[in-house]
């Protein structure tokens, strides 16, 4: 199939020791040759597969850049195509001045992810092992990396194609038996299939299940710091990121909008929010950020609701106690330096009157000022998320809210046949709901998916890759 030579930088446009640009199509070949030579006269369409040489960049008579070229033949590339990569100086002008000599010599700029989107259109690599790839450019922490890794080499994609298999298999089963009954029985069959189903649906919900863990790995800890005015909040944010971001007085309501930033503690990664103090009031700004608090809080994975032990509970807690039902919690009593009025069952107390579940909250007495608690908080935060300890072992775990509703489609419809089973349907009506689980578990690695959501994946990638 011919296609349009593309390329674009594959490293980051910056001063660096070196940039890559890379050129991938039917003509890569001939528009490195307008453009490179080696020292003895050799183009690089002379050069052997998988190898790299020192060439020059001539812009007419003109010599551009020294650069060291690889070349790599259909379709042992990363796209399946003919590829060249052109290992240039590192220079932000000398990069671009090569890129558009690339240009004019005959090949486009490609879109955002294009190359990886040619790998997955020319049956390279699957989708899911394609959007694995941007899980490992994005990932912050040593766990996200090692999802990534393991999706790269075929974990999901490995799972999803089995299952699939089964599923084709009953398909099949079913279709024979009903065009050649005399050889091919279904008695009993419907028993053995509900079992066989069942099978299915337990693995796909284990699937299903690691998409919250594997967000947040991937992403992290959707946190937000809530309470009352100088109850510490911005101090504990400080401890957390190890700086004085937030400013901390002894003025009520000095924070007044949302501070925003990532911490990584031990390998988990928090986004976090300090937020303004909530409380009644009667300052128009200090408004604006208390609705701000409030907002942030409904999205929030984890709340970090921080008391001053020091002084008795108000009717502003009582008001955060409301608006936080249902969401992961942990109460911090902050300022434990100081002598305490307020113990961990009067809070609790009063949470559980406002619907929080008990096992959705935990309690750490802390000190900001005197940072202490960081260890104890590592321990609870892994106690609610991940079950006391981060495992990955051979555990297959999607991170793809995408791959999550279709792993959660097929399992609906996989549920449709126990029904029939269950309503002794005719056999040819199973199958109708088995095979649409089969398609949507074959969105999740693109045998079964449309040209526009392709376009939208690939499009989130970055330039050059």
């Amino acid at each position: 199939m011919k296609t349009e030579t593309i390329a674009a930088i594959a490293t980051s446009l910056s001063e660096s020791g070196i940039s890559i640009i890379r050129i991938s199509g039917n003509e890569a070949l001939e528009v490195a040759d307008r453009m490179i030579m080696t020292k003895n006269g050799k183009k690089v369409s002379d050069f052997k597969s998988h190898t790299i040489h020192y060439a020059h960049v001539i812009d007419e008579d003109n010599i551009i850049d020294e650069v060291m070229v690889s070349f790599m033949k259909a379709p042992h590339s990363f796209t399946a195509e003919d590829t060249v990569e052109i290992n240039c100086h590192g220079g932000v002008l000398v990069t671009k001045k090569v890129l558009q000599l690339v240009l004019r010599n005959g090949a486009r700029l490609a879109e955002p992810g294009e190359f990886t989107k040619r790998s997955f259109l020319n049956g390279r690599i699957d989708l899911s092992k394609a959007e694995a790839i941007m899980d490992i450019i994005h990932a912050d922490n040593e766990f996200a990396l090692q999802i990534g890794m393991k999706q790269l080499k075929g974990s999901v994609s490995k799972m999803v194609s089995s299952i699939r298999e089964k599923i084709i298999y009953e398909i099949a089963y079913i279709e024979s038996a009903l065009d050649d009954p005399e050889h091919i029985s279904l008695d009993g069959y419907s028993e053995k299939l509900e079992k066989n189903i069942d099978a299915i649906i337990d693995d796909l919900v284990k699937m299903e299940s690691s998409a919250e863990n594997g967000k947040i790995i991937k992403q992290g800890i959707n946190t937000v710091i809530v309470g009352k005015p100088n109850a510490g909040k911005s101090s504990f944010l400080n401890f957390l990121l190890g700086e004085e971001k937030a400013i901390v007085t002894d003025i009520a309501g000095t924070t007044r909008d949302a501070l925003e930033d990532f911490v990584k503690i031990n390998d988990i990664t928090f986004h976090i929010f300090d937020t303004a103090g909530i409380r009644k009031t009667e300052d128009v700004v200090e408004k604006m950020g208390v609705k701000k608090a409030l907002d942030y809080s409904k999205d929030a994975d984890l709340l970090l609701y921080i008391i001053d032990s020091s002084v008795p509970l108000d009717d502003n807690d009582n008001d955060i106690m409301k608006i936080t039902a249902g969401k992961k919690m942990i109460v911090l009593l902050n300022k434990s330096d100081l002598e305490p009025v307020l113990e961990i069952d009067e809070i609790e107390k009063k949470l559980l009157e406002y619907f929080h579940k008990k096992e959705d909250i935990r309690f750490l007495k802390i000190s900001a000022k005197e940072k202490a608690g960081m260890d104890e908080f590592v321990k609870i935060v892994k106690e609610m998320f991940f079950n006391g300890e981060i495992k990955l072992q051979d555990e297959v775990m999607i991170t793809s809210m995408r791959q999550k509703e279709n792993i959660s489609d097929a399992i609906a419809s996989l549920r449709l046949v126990t029904e029939s089973i269950k309503m002794s349907m005719p056999e040819d009506f199973l199958t109708i709901d088995l095979m649409s689980a089969y398609e949507s578990l074959g969105k999740i690695i693109g045998e079964e998916i449309e040209e526009d959501l392709v376009n939208e994946i690939f499009s989130k990638f970055c330039m050059g890759k």
